[in-house]
């Protein structure tokens, strides 16, 4: 059996390059957001309070449960988070050439 070498872990598990993708840019939104909740340094009530979410959804959140978020909900606490989010887009073409 041939060892396989993946960038992420996304892209050995998900089926098309779209589900990679979407999965990846959730990750790194939770992964900020959860990260700026502990910056706050306050319980979860008041960081839910903050982000405009009941504590058991920031628990979710916080506890890494990705399946529960959409990329359009999470785009959405990027603002109550104090993130200004930027998207870029690149044409394949430019950057394989």
């Amino acid at each position: 059996m041939a060892i396989e070498y993946y960038d992420s872990v996304w892209d050995a598990i998900e089926d098309t390059p779209e589900e990679t993708l979407n999965m990846r840019l959730r990750s790194e939104l939770m992964a900020k957001i959860a990260g700026r909740v502990r910056e706050w340094g306050v319980t979860q009530k008041e960081a839910a309070h903050r982000l405009g979410i009941t504590q058991p959804r920031l628990n979710d959140l916080l506890s890494g449960r990705i399946n529960k978020f959409s990329l359009d909900a999470l785009v959405n606490l990027t603002g109550p988070a104090h993130f200004h989010l930027k998207l870029e887009i690149e044409d394949e073409t430019e950057v394989v050439a």
